[in-house]
């Protein structure tokens, strides 16, 4: 195909245009050039391609057995050259992106769109998981970006930590929404909905009210902040929830205020190691990481780093 491919060119620019200087004139070459390829093409095929009537050549039925498959490989070329051009402004290619459970019901489709507007040959490969599970498939490669909570359990990880302050959710007309801010004497034996047993913010929780003398009673143990915020809805108790969680809820059913002392949700954004981040990566992770710092505690050190 190779050594072929000018003779080809010149043989499917005649047939688009219907005559010499057409195809000379579309392919910025001379007239004699093209003739040279096209009597070159026909001695190698052995195919009589044209028939010279009143100085227009008419294609052979032949030669448009052989144009139908040319002009095939010809607009894969075109595809192929567009394809590079979208690469070269970040319009094309695949995003791959793989996020928590918290991130994903409305903020990450939210960044998703907002990077993905005029890039219509963009593809996305988005994903939400448990952190964990996160982490080893950024590893493994399926995908090139991974946002998730600490810690970080891979040492061929490189991860961009921020912290975000978890609010206190109330019942909608419980007592205690008198107070701007709760604490856990305030909320001292009160029914409290938390993550699971070994989450950072079921563990922050207890050791503040630990350090008060103050009673945590756990009616309700769930594996999302969305979940535990419905809960919440439903008049079982109190919650900590996280802010990405809040910002897509209608915010109905429920009041929030401040915990103190504050407790953190440490979130990492993970990419591979020595692996190199595609363009689309590179702007994807620049766009995110920026609204992310806008939600952010600035200047905190996470002690599961």
């Amino acid at each position: 195909m190779t050594s072929y491919f000018r003779h080809y060119q010149a043989f499917h620019a005649i047939i688009e245009t219907g005559t010499v200087t057409g195809a000379a004139e579309l392919l910025g070459v001379s007239q004699p050039a093209i003739s040279n390829l096209l009597a070159q093409l026909e001695r190698r095929t052995r195919l009589k391609l044209f028939e010279r009537n009143r100085g227009r050549l008419l294609p052979t039925p032949e030669a448009m057995v052989l144009y139908d498959e040319i002009d095939t490989v010809m607009r894969g070329l075109v595809h192929v050259n567009q394809a590079v051009v979208d690469l070269q402004n970040q319009k094309a290619g695949q995003l791959q992106v793989a996020t928590n459970h918290a991130m994903a019901f409305g903020f990450m489709p939210g960044e998703i769109a907002r990077f993905a507007a005029g890039k219509p040959n963009l593809t996305v490969a988005f994903q939400s998981q448990y952190s964990a599970k996160i982490q080893e498939w950024v590893m493994a490669g399926l995908f090139e970006i991974g946002i998730c909570e600490l810690p970080l359990r891979h040492d061929g990880l490189e991860a961009k930590p921020f912290s975000f302050e978890i609010l206190c959710a109330l019942p909608e007309h419980s007592p205690l929404a008198r107070h701007e801010m709760l604490t856990p004497s305030l909320l001292d034996d009160q029914s409290f909905i938390v993550m699971g047993a070994d989450h950072m913010v079921t563990r922050r929780v207890r050791e503040a009210f630990h350090n008060e003398g103050a009673t945590l009673r756990i009616r309700c143990q769930t594996d999302l902040f969305r979940n535990a915020l419905n809960l919440v809805k439903q008049g079982l108790g109190v919650t900590l929830v996280d802010p990405f969680t809040v910002a897509t809820d209608p915010q109905q059913g429920y009041v929030l205020r401040r915990f103190v002392p504050r407790i953190l949700l440490d979130i990492i954004i993970v990419t591979a190691r020595g692996r190199p981040i595609s363009a689309i990566g590179a702007q994807f992770l620049e766009q995110v990481s920026a609204s992310m710092s806008t939600l952010a505690v600035p200047g905190e050190e996470s002690p599961e780093r």
